[in-house]
């Protein structure tokens, strides 16, 4: 392949900027120029692209958020626009597609793909809810943002003996609340794959207190059943009955907003330079992620149709821990 492109669409992810940045470099080191579609599928049907040469893409790998900007576009989800984002592939003589994004990015890339257009995907979203890839990018970052914010709250909860509950994102998936309720000591952590009603854990921080502690951690996933609203309704609404309410704080998306971390910034050197590598190389149609430790190329066709599930051992521990 003589000229490429890469576009990041979805969510904003920590370590977007270090793989764009892989992806140019590895693809110009093999001889292979680069364009840079910008704000994501829709840029790719309006036609906003740019060359990127080696020193365009410097300075970049410590930056949060995305250079090439990201935007939604309801316009790529029909056959229309599909059509008109090809048509602007082939009037640029681009012969390959890197998609940095998470899980509709990536059902973007797999269509492009069924269109007989070679697509590769770099697995890329806080959420962790990607199918083919045990961490991607921003995961890490995210993780440890929450988790500052979590340890100050924790502070105020211990000085005024309260009982805290914490937001955190993650769309439908339980992933950074679980794994921040665990990091943070939480007395109580609540996701969308083990639903827990709001009188369970009103017996969790009851029965915290009984065990002798004096504050109370909650951490709640976005996208559970019984979220922070929810929950602080639920509480307020029954504070006579329950004798105490909660303190809440929604994260929101403060949590996509750091300065990668060196895990998300090396992770992103890693699926960014081996998209290239392999795209080039003639290898198409595949999510370059992360797969015991070691880069891997899952087909999109099984990251369209897979589910990934919550280590149950993961929860298991979450709820010894606890006590």
């Amino acid at each position: 392949m003589s000229k490429i492109a890469v576009l990041t669409s979805g969510g904003d992810a920590p370590g977007m900027n270090a793989a764009i940045r892989a992806v140019v470099r590895s693809a110009l080191a093999k001889g292979t120029s680069v364009l840079g579609v910008r704000n994501g599928y829709a840029g790719l049907i309006s036609g906003n692209l740019t060359p990127l040469g080696a020193r365009d893409v410097g300075g970049i790998i410590q930056q949060g958020g995305t250079v090439l900007g990201s935007a939604r576009c309801p316009e790529f989800e029909t056959e229309e626009g599909r059509l008109r984002a090809l048509r602007t592939l082939h009037q640029h003589d681009i012969e390959g597609l890197v998609v940095i994004g998470g899980n509709g990015s990536q059902a973007g890339s797999h269509a492009l793909s069924e269109m007989d257009f070679p697509v590769v995907g770099v697995a890329s979203t806080i959420d962790n809810d990607l199918y083919g890839s045990e961490i991607t990018l921003g995961v890490d970052t995210a993780l440890n943002i929450a988790l500052e914010a979590t340890d100050r709250l924790k502070v105020t909860a211990a000085s005024h003996q309260r009982a805290f509950l914490i937001e955190v994102m993650g769309r439908n998936c339980g992933y950074l609340a679980l794994n921040v309720g665990i990091a943070a000591g939480a007395e109580a952590i609540v996701i969308p794959e083990a639903e827990t009603s709001p009188e369970d854990v009103a017996q969790e921080v009851r029965n915290a207190y009984k065990r002798g502690k004096t504050h109370a951690l909650v951490v709640v996933a976005e996208g559970s059943k019984y979220n922070a609203h929810r929950l602080e309704q639920h509480f307020h609404e029954n504070r006579k009955r329950l004798g105490f309410d909660l303190r809440v704080t929604i994260l929101g998306h403060v949590q996509r907003g750091g300065a990668p971390s060196s895990a998300d910034r090396l992770l992103a050197s890693r699926l960014g330079g081996a998209a290239a590598e392999r795209l080039i190389d003639g290898e198409a149609g595949v999510l370059i992620g992360l797969l015991g430790g070691k880069v891997a190329a899952t087909p999109l066709t099984e990251v369209a149709q897979g589910k990934k599930e919550i280590d149950p051992h993961l929860w298991e521990l979450a709820q010894v821990l606890a006590r």
